[in-house]
């Protein structure tokens, strides 16, 4: 018999009325079916068509989630939000408890669909420092998904990353806790709105510490200390809990001092609830729960898994209902597990689903979903973003190019490839990995009609590689010639001859080296595709020497997703690159900086060592942190970065100049502001990333020997000056003390004004008076600019 669903829809009961109504009228079935995911292709047949039959057995006592309707069945969008609203009116009308489902998907640089914009993967936005673009992107993100039925997205990754081993560091947005923070509360404010109904619930993962595993390798333990928890990993998280109200956290799959963050009630309750005041929904990173049996060796079947993870706080099991379903109902039959932790969590889904208004508009309009898909503005604001996110390393002065050149080789595995612009969570990286595995298992390819055959094209959006961006660039006169060299990951050589050919011929190399990003075999980054050495993957680096001794002059542009040792490429090539995995707009991205169109600005989010030996290696390290006792260096080599955090050149030249503080006495509850003139001193017009650096050289805690507090992307025409205007509360200089509390301490601190974290232009001298206690955690600075 169905419910009454009056009370469900009156506007005069508050929403906890609402959900206790609900609850109550719940059975065991129901409730726990709220409590897991569904695969949305367990609801198609071959041709991913709604299967009413399918849907009949599986939503029979409904669901909590639909997992990626648009990523698991490679449909088009209008398709997309035609078999979202037939799932959801299996739901409203065939169900008992008519109660509709979240639809989640990924969206970490993009929505992960068939037909979405592609954006620069995260490691490149992160490169952008640029807040409001990241904000820009994930509004455009939101409509996307809106528009096919999705409610709830799991992104943005807020891990602080220490290893460029680990294969998920193009996910991240870098080292730095400070820069995380603001991004990641950028892209949350952009995705979930000021109205979380007509917004996207997004989700803070990997809850926490997951940057470091041991080793690089992913779903290794994690070893950090309870002070540098707080510090430095929780602080993203914290932003995006205290600042843009994440209404959704994901646990990581490592360990944490003994226990897996999955089973931990120390980490997903204490800490993330008590301590650092969540109060939304906790989903399990995909297989969590059945990890604790397989990998983590904590429970003994999926019962106790399901027990221990209710226990630590999660909510709801993704992608699908496994511990929490048969094994979930058999243990509570067995009183192995309180009612009480069942009803939290279901409450929880439950308040969600209100809030998203899904009792009252579980449907869209399937008519206008095409509108809101690659447009103009967003195709444009890809480009934005690739653009601003390319580094430039080192330029011995042959960058920019001149379109009248007369021969330009343009060599290796990335140079004529759409697929290597892409990160191993855009949709087609990510869904290349899926169909891969179809033709192992001889599986027929998904069709779009009966008269229309797979085709890989279809699942790209349109993209021009870096080969053609340089054709369309370059003069009519040039003469651009084409050699692959080798492939990403292959030890085949038989293409050096030809590369090594037309590069002797020509008057500069483009050489396009890096990464194919993905899940599968064959991959050489991305989620646990981690490596040993941090060399660039396969022959490559073998193929770059080859050309180099032609003595033709090389532009090596990097499409990479982690930094690689470039140590002997910043020795002996001219020009060096680094545009990560830029997606659909980033071979027109490249080209632009290549040829001078655009003015090179990004900064790097992550430092790049000398040798896989000195890893991990970060800029806010302690001061004991970066040498060897008295010696300093290694015996074999510096113990200095080869490129530290915040390094990026430009086509212009900066200076700074006139730094001066409102006050140099202060006390823990001030703020002060730091001014500076940025001036232009070259002949072309140019961005700069101005970044404030924080120390505090003598404390009762060992601190780090500077801190990022406050950065901003300027534009200045030839000769132009600006000046800038930081406001800077005292309480950035906050810290843990001996005793776990968190304070300011009184004494002398330092804040400096760099073009990078290891290029320090401007520095001064601040007193702190006095001594604070119960001071806020401060995310943010204000920065404004005049002229």
């Amino acid at each position: 018999m169905s419910i009454d669903r009056k009370p469900l829809l009156d506007p005069q009961r508050t929403l906890d009325e609402r959900v206790d109504y609900l609850y109550d009228q719940m059975n065991l079935d129901e409730k726990i079916a709220q409590l897991a995911g569904i695969w949305a292709s367990s609801l198609t047949d071959e041709d991913r068509r709604y299967s009413q039959d399918k849907a009949d057995s599986v939503l029979k006592h409904g669901t909590g989630h639909i997992t990626r309707v648009s990523a698991a069945t490679f449909l088009p969008p209008d398709e997309t939000a035609k078999l979202a609203n037939r799932i959801q009116k299996h739901l409203v009308e065939n169900t008992r408890l008519s109660i509709p489902a979240i639809i989640h998907e990924e969206s970490c640089a993009g929505l992960m669909a068939r037909g979405a914009t592609s954006f620069p993967q995260s490691i490149g936005l992160a490169a952008t420092f640029e807040p409001d673009l990241i904000e820009k992107m994930s509004s455009i993100i939101r409509q996307q998904m809106r528009a096919i039925g999705a409610h709830h997205t799991l992104a943005p990754v807020l891990d602080v990353v220490r290893d460029p081993r680990w294969g998920r560091v193009e996910e991240t947005y870098g080292e730095d806790p400070f820069l995380i923070s603001n991004l990641g509360v950028a892209y949350i404010k952009g995705i979930q709105s000021d109205d979380i109904a007509k917004g996207i619930v997004a989700t803070g993962k990997h809850f926490a510490g997951h940057g470091v595993p041991q080793g690089g390798r992913n779903w290794g333990p994690v070893t950090v200390n309870k002070r540098e928890l707080r510090e430095i990993f929780l602080t993203p998280f914290k932003a995006a809990i205290q600042e843009a109200d994440l209404a959704s956290m994901m646990n990581a799959y490592h360990e944490w001092d003994g226990v897996p963050i999955g089973a931990s009630r120390e980490m997903m309750v204490d800490i993330l609830r008590h301590e650092l005041g969540f109060d939304g929904v906790v989903v399990s990173d995909y297989f969590t729960l059945r990890t604790l049996v397989t990998y983590h060796y904590v429970a003994k079947d999926a019962a106790e898994a399901a027990r221990l993870g209710l226990e630590a706080g999660i909510d709801i099991e993704l992608p699908f209902a496994d511990c929490y379903a048969a094994p979930l109902k058999q243990a509570l039959e067995n009183d192995e597990i309180s009612i009480d932790l069942i009803e939290a969590s279901v409450k929880r889904v439950l308040k969600m689903k209100f809030e998203l208004n899904l009792f009252e508009n579980p449907y869209v309009d399937e008519g206008n979903v095409l509108a809101v898909y690659n447009t103009p503005d967003q195709i444009a604001l890809s480009r934005e973003l690739a653009q601003k996110s390319i580094v430039l390393l080192k330029n011995d002065e042959l960058l920019p190019l001149k379109k009248s050149v007369s021969k330009i080789a343009v060599i290796g595995p990335g140079a004529n490839s759409v697929r290597h612009l892409q990160g191993d969570y855009h949709y087609p990286a990510h869904t290349m990995h899926v169909f891969q595995q179809m033709i192992n298992e001889n599986q027929p390819m998904p069709q779009d009609s009966a008269t229309k055959p797979f085709s890989w094209d279809d699942h790209f959006p349109p993209t021009t590689t870096i080969l053609d961006a340089i054709r369309s660039k370059a003069s009519g006169s040039t003469d651009i010639q084409y050699a692959k060299g080798c492939d990403v990951l292959s030890e085949d050589r038989s293409g050096f001859d030809e590369a090594i050919s037309i590069a002797s011929n020509a008057d500069v190399a483009v050489l396009v080296l890096g990464d194919e990003s993905g899940l599968g075999k064959g991959s050489s980054v991305g989620e646990s595709i981690d490596s040993a050495t941090l060399s660039l993957p396969g022959v490559q680096q073998d193929l770059l020497e080859a050309i180099h001794a032609t003595g033709t002059p090389i532009v090596l542009v990097c499409v990479t997703g982690r930094p690689y040792n470039l140590t002997w490429a910043d020795e002996h090539i001219a020009a060096i690159v680094e545009a990560w995995l830029p997606a659909q707009e980033g071979g027109n991205a490249i080209a632009d900086v290549l040829f001078g169109d655009i003015n090179p600005g990004g900064k790097l989010p992550m430092t790049f060592p000398r040798s896989v030996g000195q890893v991990p290696l970060y800029y806010n390290h302690k001061p004991s942190g970066a040498r060897s006792n008295w010696h300093t260096d290694y015996m074999d080599m510096s113990v200095k970065p080869l490129y530290a955090f915040g390094h990026g050149l430009s086509y212009t030249q900066f200076e700074y100049s006139d730094l001066s503080l409102s006050q140099t006495a202060v006390v823990p509850s001030d703020t002060i502001t730091i001014q500076f003139k940025l001036t232009n001193a070259g002949d072309i017009a140019g961005e700069e990333i101005v970044q404030l650096y924080t120390a505090d050289p003598i404390a009762s805690a060992t601190r780090p020997v500077k801190q990022l507090k406050a950065f901003k992307r300027i534009g200045l025409q030839a000769g132009q000056t600006k000046v800038v205007s930081i406001e800077l509360p005292i309480a950035h200089f906050a810290f843990y003390d001996v005793d776990m509390n968190y304070i300011v301490e009184s004494g002398t601190v330092q804040v400096m004004i760099g073009s990078a974290s290891d290029d320090i232009r401007l520095q001064a001298d601040l007193e702190i008076t006095e001594t604070g206690t119960h001071i806020q955690q401060v995310f943010k600075t204000a920065v404004s600019v005049s002229e």
